[in-house]
């Protein structure tokens, strides 16, 4: 096997890095784009800018195998939709190059234009919504879920691997680029047809996939690298044979051109044997997640497979142990020598922010233990300098590393006996409601007085540009405490308003005094760190800094109490306590590595209750605890799922269970298909639930509606990640949907999630029209009654 690499050096991989650029380039580009102050050249040029600067990053820091098409605008499960032509008829496509406006329009939907528009004659005149979004694996990125239908065709639409590795070699770089392999893609879509397998689909899609890596191939590519993470699932024989199929015609058509095949997120398993055996050059292994698999996968891969040994964490950010990793590695490179491993991170530094050094106001010590991606590939070089001229050349990094580890382990910043003391102390009685829920629901009718279909949101309002800027300003020491305060005040109070002159029944205080809604509660917990700079991706334009959950947590005071006393007292109406629940705060965050992730998640829960129980003692008679990403939080094998949900329901329950019958507990979940974990939601025993569903069309309610669940559910009817308002009669669509699926009783009226990332003239006319339907279906209720 002949690498571009000197002889008895370990080459350095990084499988992809974050695109969003050091202050965040990217967004800044694209949001002026979207609102028509910039054109296309504009955007394509600050793309161009920040590839460029990847490329030269990673070569700087001695990236061998350095990436190109890992970079995106929007989605790389769009960008290969769009690359294949899987381009829903909705969206006006009639062949050749897919046009950006259309490559945005399926990341953000679309407000329409002029009737009949479109080529094929359809009137357009009210846009058409984006693609269904979901979760990418169980890591906190989007993507755009790709759509198939009976008689799908595919060709190549878009060049743009052939082209970002052209950009790279004129610059300079040679690149190793990356796919997202055909059966991860077609796995990841959805057919419109449920009697559509997708997989049975791959014949026509791998032609276009061969003229893609024959013009990578004829463009001087000698490497690409082809994502298959599907892998680390678990998989049927149809599967297994559909990757044989792929590669073997990948195999056949290009002899020459080597495959490494990307597997991350998790362990081989039963899968090992079926990658083993696929015509691939390379085969990478994510070590982090499993680091049991290398000995397996190190004595029965074949003598010339390149191993891919992903052993720096791509998904967290601590520093490694550059020293136990070494233990880990030389045995493997002994055995297989250099020319057949490299090292990697353990998936694409996507997932990670990109320089710690930005980060001027950690804690020293906790600064001291953590690496983002410049310092992760730091630790690959460093640990290819030791693998090819041993320890000693570069003994000082390496005894550095130990010691952090050691000062980390021994800190008292990180370990508290009054925690543990309190974890001791749990019993069942704390996490169970002192009723079962009709008892509790007759409590909360009485109570409340709440019409059929009530209408409520699901927390926060846009933050607009005076909201940041007033927060900047705060931040920066420009304007005084109770100077924004009082501006928050003046929000909150007219936020309220309005919602009460729209008709809303149930209202919230907007959250305005909130930088995120995980970011917010860390704050204001012990053992939680913040980075001024720490970005990663979500989707598209939308980032978030993630907490760094370092050690023991505690609540040393409320957190929302003030808040909603404020917000209550602007109004009759019921006004929600919102809070944001333990199963969230831990999986959007950087977790601790050094404890299992249940006991941090219940220490979490601890602190959650005590401000449930306050915010009750307050008067608060709706309580919303919001667990968007409970379901993300899965494994990806089934036979590891039991556990994660048990201690997962039990923590919600823990937080959610020390109120009286007649204090209404809300949650809200979003990205999430219900049907496999719908048991698990129902022992959550929320009084009411919210979930995403208006890009499903109310598919998501089946599960609900197979499971008989007995509990009250807002399915979403507005779906607030495109900028497209819908229309009364679609919101009104939508709920009748719903009641073909559940009891009127049981339902609610409200968007998809949170709107702070929407703008204003977006929210007031798409919930003034979500109120309409709503009351049209209380009228229709009261006409079948009489």
């Amino acid at each position: 096997m002949n690498f571009p690499y000197s002889s008895g050096t370990v080459p350095v991989s990084t499988l992809g890095t974050p695109r969003i650029g050091p202050r965040r380039e990217l967004k800044a580009a694209l949001e002026s784009y979207w609102s028509g102050r910039t054109d296309a050249a504009t955007l394509l040029d600050v793309a161009a800018r920040l590839r460029a600067a990847n490329w030269a990053r990673q070569k700087a820091l001695g990236v061998t195998n350095i990436p190109s098409n890992d970079f995106s605008l929007y989605d790389h499960v769009l960008d290969t939709a769009v690359m294949v032509g899987a381009v829903p008829e909705a969206y006006g496509w009639t062949g050749g190059p897919v046009p950006l406006d259309t490559y945005f329009a399926m990341a953000r939907g679309s407000q329409g234009g002029e009737p009949d528009a479109c080529a094929h004659g359809h009137d357009h005149s009210h846009g058409v919504p984006a693609l269904e979004m979901t979760k990418w694996f169980d890591t906190n990125y989007h993507y755009m879920v790709p759509e198939f239908a009976v008689g799908q065709r595919f060709e190549l639409a878009s060049t743009k691997p052939v082209d970002e590795y052209r950009e790279a070699k004129a610059l300079g770089y040679q690149t190793r680029p990356v796919l997202l392999g055909p059966v991860t893609f077609l796995k990841l879509g959805k057919a419109k047809d449920p009697n559509l397998d997708p997989l049975s689909l791959l014949g026509n899609l791998l032609p276009v996939y061969v003229e893609v890596l024959r013009r990578l191939s004829a463009s001087g590519a000698e490497w690409v690298q082809i994502d298959e993470s599907c892998l680390v699932l678990d998989l049927d024989k149809v599967t297994r044979v559909a990757l044989k199929e792929a590669y073997g015609f990948f195999a056949h058509a290009l002899p020459k051109l080597k495959i490494m095949l990307a597997s991350c997120f998790g362990r081989l398993g039963d899968n090992l044997d079926t990658a083993l055996a696929l015509p691939v050059a390379g085969l990478h292994l994510d070590l982090a997640r499993a680091p049991e698999q290398l000995r397996e996968v190190s004595e029965k891969a074949r003598p010339g497979l390149v191993l891919s040994l992903g052993i720096i964490d791509g998904r967290n950010v601590w520093r490694a142990n550059l020293p136990k990793l070494l233990d880990m590695l030389e045995p493997v490179v002994r055995r297989r020598g250099t020319d057949h491993v490299e090292i990697a991170p353990s998936c694409s530094l996507l997932h990670v922010p990109i320089d710690l050094e930005q980060e001027t106001g950690l804690d020293p010590d906790v600064k001291s233990w953590l690496a983002f991606a410049v310092q992760k590939i730091d630790e690959l070089s460093t640990l290819a300098t030791a693998l090819a001229g041993g320890r000693e050349v570069v003994m000082g990094r390496l005894m550095a590393s130990g010691a952090a580890a050691d000062a980390r382990g021994a800190s008292a910043k990180v370990h508290r006996p009054d925690v543990a003391m309190r974890l001791g102390a749990l019993s069942l009685k704390m996490a169970q409601r002192r009723s079962p829920f009709e008892t509790r629901q007759r409590v909360q009718q009485e109570k409340l007085g709440l019409p059929p279909f009530p209408t409520t949101t699901i927390g926060s309002f846009p933050q607009t540009a005076e909201v940041r800027k007033a927060r900047a300003a705060h931040g920066k020491g420009e304007l005084s405490d109770a100077a924004y305060e009082a501006f928050l005040k003046e929000e909150t109070a007219r936020t309220i308003g309005w919602q009460e002159e729209i008709g809303l029944d149930v209202l919230v205080h907007g959250e305005f005094e909130r930088n995120d809604m995980v970011q917010y509660f860390g704050e204001r917990l012990s053992g939680f760190a913040f980075t001024k700079h720490g970005w990663v991706q979500s989707y598209g334009s939308r980032y978030a800094r993630p907490p760094i959950l370092f050690g023991d947590v505690v609540r040393p005071a409320p957190m929302t109490v003030e808040w909603w006393k404020f917000a209550q007292g602007q109004t009759a109406k019921p006004m929600k306590g919102m809070l944001t629940g333990p199963v969230t705060i831990l999986n959007w965050s950087f977790v601790r590595d050094d404890i299992a992730r249940s006991l941090a998640c219940r220490q979490i829960a601890l602190a959650i209750r005590d401000e449930v129980t306050d915010l009750e003692a307050a008067g608060a008679a709706m309580i919303q605890i919001d667990e968007a990403a409970l379901r993300e939080g899965l494994p990806l094998r089934r036979s590891d799922w039991k556990t994660y949900l048990d201690w997962a329901v039990e923590s919600f329950r823990l937080c959610s269970s020390g109120v009286a019958d007649a204090t209404q507990i809300h949650t809200h979940m979003c990205y999430s298909e219900f049907n496999d974990i719908i048991d698990a939601i129902a022992a959550m025993d929320a009084d009411v639930i919210s979930i995403e569903t208006s890009r499903s069309k109310m598919e998501l309610l089946d599960a609900f509606r197979t499971y008989r669940y007995p509990n009250e559910i807002g399915p979403g009817v507005y779906d607030i990640h495109s900028p497209r308002v819908p229309r009364v009669e679609e919101m009104i669509d939508l709920l009748v949907k719903a009641t073909q699926r559940l009891a009127p009783g049981q339902l609610w009226v409200n968007p998809d999630c949170g709107l702070k990332t929407r703008q204003w003239d977006e929210v007031r006319p798409a919930l003034v029209n979500m109120v309409a339907a709503a009351h049209c279906l209380r009228e229709n209720l009261a006409q079948a009654a009489e």
